[in-house]
């Protein structure tokens, strides 16, 4: 039995609707009288076909990687694992990582969202992102973290800095280290309503900033600017990386410390983050943007936090949840501090006694070698003038041999006979 073509298919059906036999239409055509017969029978119904065996791929290999990748950790971005699996051998293209994802997680539904531009130098927008890590150096301490990011708002240039809390000297620390990153400060700079940017709003002067945030804001010339209430997709800009550096930096990832993990973020904004692509890429955008930042200042930023401390039995001051040493001849018990961004100062009635750079984290003591001239030079490190940092140890029990405790209670057992 033949196969025939469309037009045959036509021609068979149109001579049997004008009344021709099967042998008539045979001898009309020249089609076999059982080819004739099968096309009546079937009309122009389409031809049934079985599944295609589906071709084999060049994200097949890593199949199954990718879908144990998502099933762990759901929120990886398409282009970090593709960097993922380009160093498994990986040599085909984005799109068919994307089209593999999309099978295993479907998007989700978002909304519209209004864009706007802002001009180049003249926002960036700060804030913090909370963050639960557990450091190898730790493994059984889980920390909570706190991601500083500030976000320009033309090149969408990415400075970012975890730290052990939101502090007023830490928000000074990133400030400051973010405009020597970046070569200069925007014209503005838009915060959420932090406690430590914001302090409250009045009636009638408007938004109360901290005064600390104003010397700030002033030593480098930017404006300080809240976003409104209840309006945080006001700050769009710096909410985005924060998913963005959840997914495609923190996530799957582990880190010996707090260093470790800054300077694994470092890397990443170099190497990943900034040199993304929008239209062009940000580094790109960011170099023409920087022209337009205002300069930095020659000098240093002196605003000042005073506090009143009281010194320790064992000659230490308390400041930020860390303790600081004072000089051994420090006779009065309450001096003055003088915590600036990135250093702490104690005064023992009006005398400048003790300078120490400000620590990370919380309980660390940092004792200056000159401050304990009675102990032994073995008890500090050989060269002079070096501080001991002293990190918080958990406490330790010693462990015996059962037949230890045994045989004290056989003892105590003799002594308490009658």
């Amino acid at each position: 039995m033949s196969v025939i073509n469309l037009r045959e298919t036509i021609m068979i059906l149109d001579l049997h609707q004008q009344g021709l036999t099967v042998s008539a239409i045979s001898r009309e055509t020249g089609i076999d009288r059982k080819t004739v017969r099968k096309y009546i029978e079937r009309g122009l119904e389409a031809p049934a076909y079985g599944p295609r065996k589906p071709r084999a791929t060049v994200i097949d290999p890593f199949a199954s990687y990718l879908r144990e990748r998502v099933k762990t950790y759901p929120g990886l971005t398409g282009s970090r694992l593709l960097r993922e699996l380009r160093d498994r051998g990986y040599t085909g293209g984005y799109s068919a990582v994307t089209d593999f994802l999309r099978d295993v997680r479907p998007p989700a539904n978002r909304g519209f969202e209004v864009r706007f531009e802002t001009p180049p130098g003249e926002q960036a927008q700060v804030d913090f992102a909370q963050f639960h890590v557990v450091f190898t150096d730790e493994p059984t301490t889980p920390r909570i973290v706190w991601l500083f990011s500030m976000v320009l708002g033309h090149s969408r240039l990415i400075w970012a800095r975890f730290v052990m809390h939101q502090n007023l000297p830490t928000v000074l620390r990133c400030h400051i280290a973010a405009f020597e990153a970046i070569g200069g400060a925007p014209r503005e700079v838009l915060y959420d309503r932090m406690k430590t940017a914001v302090i409250g709003e009045g009636q009638t002067e408007g938004i109360i900033y901290n005064r600390a945030l104003i010397d700030l804001a002033r030593h480098y010339g930017f404006h300080p600017k809240a976003c409104k209430a209840y309006r945080a997709k006001t700050k769009g800009k710096v909410e985005r990386p924060f998913r963005y550096i959840r997914e495609d930096f923190f996530l799957a990832r582990s880190f010996r410390n707090l260093d470790d993990m800054n300077a694994q973020l470092r890397h990443w904004l170099d190497t990943v983050a900034n040199p993304r692509k929008h239209a062009t890429t940000v580094n790109e955008v960011f170099a023409e943007e920087r022209r337009y930042l205002r300069p930095l200042p020659l000098a240093p930023l002196k605003s000042v936090l005073k506090l009143e401390r009281r010194v320790s039995r064992e000659g230490m001051v308390s400041v930020g949840g860390n303790t600081y040493s004072v000089p051994d001849a420090t006779r009065s018990r309450t001096v003055e501090v003088h915590s600036l961004a990135d250093e702490v100062r104690i005064f023992e009635n009006g005398t400048l006694i003790a300078a120490h750079p400000v620590l990370e984290g919380r309980k660390q003591r940092r004792v200056h070698p000159d401050h304990r001239r009675a102990l032994t030079p073995q008890h500090w490190p050989q060269t002079r003038g070096e501080a001991v940092v002293v990190k918080p140890a958990g406490d330790t029990v010693l462990q015996r041999p059962l037949a230890f405790y045994d045989a004290i209670g056989k003892v105590l057992a003799q002594e308490n006979r009658p």
